[in-house]
């Protein structure tokens, strides 16, 4: 039997067979409603890809604990008339500076050449911050600051793994201090707290920042100590303070602006991997880089740098350290050496996780038994 096949039929089942195949190969374009990435899913997928080869089989630990709820600490306000110490002792917090200090007393022989300074074996820090925290493994939190009868609030809440920073810059009685890039300001109030400083310049690029920051220390210092002799403020673009003088400072802290990789896991909001920051993000070690050279310009024949962030990334830690060094030497004719903090964070292994087998500065690893972090700091020397 034969049959004949109808070519009007025939062309119709084609146009309509095309465009069928038509409106498949394009559906996905329709889709209007499909779900977009959000910035923080985006940052742990970068996270995943980066430093699960840089941490190896420490990632799955690490990763864990920044998607966990952070740890913080309880930095004192000296200037406050509180009696903070005793209420957070009977809740059973510790000062771990002061706890620290104890244990190496107990090893070493101890010696204090003033009433600002305690030298212990190769170590020297200020024994006047204190920074309260809860037990390894206690996850309780803390309750808001309150203030006392002049208006001062007894302690500011903050990851106590930032109070490192301010520690190893070591700061001396009467020595002047730079604090490039001072917003949101926990590390500014520290440096203040060793109550060492004879002249604190506070700098940040951001006006509403500086603006917050201010408003941040006026809660927490008595009037006289924020007068002009001693406290000065600036928003001024970091990477080009030599255009405000060089050789100058004693001591600089450089806590560069960075990924940071807590907030951008569990924020959306001024989150640096939104598209719209791609380009502000991948320029992050180059702008790093800049700040670095800056506090090293900065600081005088002698003195002393810390740079640190609150990142993971080898690439915005490490290899700034090293590319920063190479290029002050090379174009301004600026040495510098990498100070050991070998001593000074084995007096805190017993509340932070540090990282292992670090080349250039150390690093504090998030941990659940005791989730501060991440924060890097490496110390430098001005040598030229």
């Amino acid at each position: 039997m034969t049959f004949r096949v109808n070519p009007r039929l025939l062309y119709k089942n084609i146009d309509l067979l095309r465009f069928t195949q038509k409106r498949y190969r394009v559906k996905t374009k329709w889709a209007a409603t499909r779900p977009k990435v959000s910035s923080h899913e985006l940052a742990l997928q970068n996270f995943d890809a980066t430093y699960s080869m840089q941490f190896g089989e420490l990632w799955p630990s690490v990763r864990v604990s920044l998607l966990s709820e952070q740890k913080y600490g309880a930095l004192i306000n000296n200037f406050s008339g509180d009696d903070t110490v005793t209420q957070l002792q009977s809740l059973g917090c510790r000062d771990f500076v002061a706890s620290s200090l104890d244990m190496e007393s107990g090893d070493a022989a101890q010696s204090i050449s003033d009433d600002t300074c305690i030298h212990l074996s190769k170590v020297s820090i200020s024994p006047n911050l204190r920074c309260f925290v809860f037990p390894k493994g206690d996850t309780s939190r803390f309750k808001a600051a309150r203030q006392d009868s002049y208006g001062c609030l007894s302690y500011y809440l903050m990851d106590a793994a930032s109070v490192l920073p301010v520690l190893a810059l070591n700061v001396q009685k009467g020595q002047s201090v730079l604090d490039l890039c001072a917003a949101p300001g926990g590390k500014t109030l520290a440096l203040l707290q060793t109550q060492t400083i004879r002249f604190l310049w506070v700098n940040d690029w951001s006006v509403s920042r500086m603006s917050r920051l201010q408003r941040t220390l006026l809660s927490y210092l008595p009037d006289q100590l924020c007068s002009e002799d001693k406290l000065h403020f600036t928003c001024f673009d970091g990477r080009k303070w030599q255009e405000l003088g060089e050789n100058t400072f004693d001591k600089v802290l450089v806590d560069v602006p960075c990924t940071t990789d807590r907030h951008s896991l569990v924020e959306e909001s001024n989150n640096i991997f939104s598209r719209s920051r791609t380009k502000e993000r991948q320029n992050l070690p180059l702008c790093q880089t800049q700040l670095l050279l800056s506090g090293l310009q900065a600081v005088r024949k002698g003195g002393e740098v810390v740079y640190s962030t609150c990142t993971l990334s080898q690439l915005q830690n490490q290899c700034v350290v090293e590319q920063a060094m190479k290029v002050a030497e090379q174009e301004l004719g600026i040495y510098s050496e990498v100070v050991d903090l070998q001593p000074f964070t084995s007096l805190f292994k017993d509340t932070f996780n540090f990282a292992p087998d670090m080349n250039v500065g150390v690093m504090v690893l998030p941990h659940l038994t005791a989730n501060f972090g991440p924060m890097y700091f490496c110390k430098l020397r001005r040598l030229t």
